[in-house]
């Protein structure tokens, strides 16, 4: 079964053509995707060093996640919405791109990651429920795969 159908309709949509058609559509849209995404990346490192104890250890983890939870949900809120217009706006090129392919598995298993291992190593407090060798390998699978999208974001633009 092959999804180029549903690729080729979204090339065809309305808001699609209005993106490829429009001067400053496509930059406004991709400098609010990468702004939001430096956010995300930013606020997750920050709790990820947190929980491989390289810094901020005077602040338990369940606090300093709790203080950027906000701030990690809507800048995904914006990588999404901001991601979608993207894609609408060249799906065709994307179809056979193996950097888009890449960045949609990672950035599936990220998100995943994120709302389940993650959320759990962080909620729990410092000295109880989750090993610090545990916490430590959650810290560093999320600063993987996140990087992991970011890389085949840029690779879209390059393969």
């Amino acid at each position: 079964m092959s999804l180029f159908p549903f690729f080729e309709w979204c090339d065809n949509t309305a808001i699609s053509a209005w993106i490829r058609d429009t001067t400053w559509s496509f930059p406004v849209i991709e400098t609010f995707h990468i702004l939001a995404l430096t956010l995300l990346y930013g606020t997750i490192l920050i709790v990820d060093l947190r929980l491989l104890g390289m810094g901020m250890r005077r602040q338990p983890t369940r606090f300093l996640a709790g203080e950027l939870r906000s701030w990690m949900n809507a800048s995904l809120a914006v990588i999404l919405v901001t991601g979608v217009l993207l894609f609408l706006s060249e799906a065709i090129r994307c179809y056979g791109n193996d950097g888009f392919r890449f960045k949609m598995v990672f950035l599936f298993f990220a998100v995943t990651f994120h709302f389940t291992a993650f959320r759990r190593a962080t909620a729990a407090d410092d000295e109880s429920r989750m090993s610090l060798g545990m916490k430590k390998v959650v810290a560093l699978v999320s600063m993987t795969l996140w990087l992991a999208v970011g890389v085949g974001g840029r690779a879209i633009a390059f393969v």
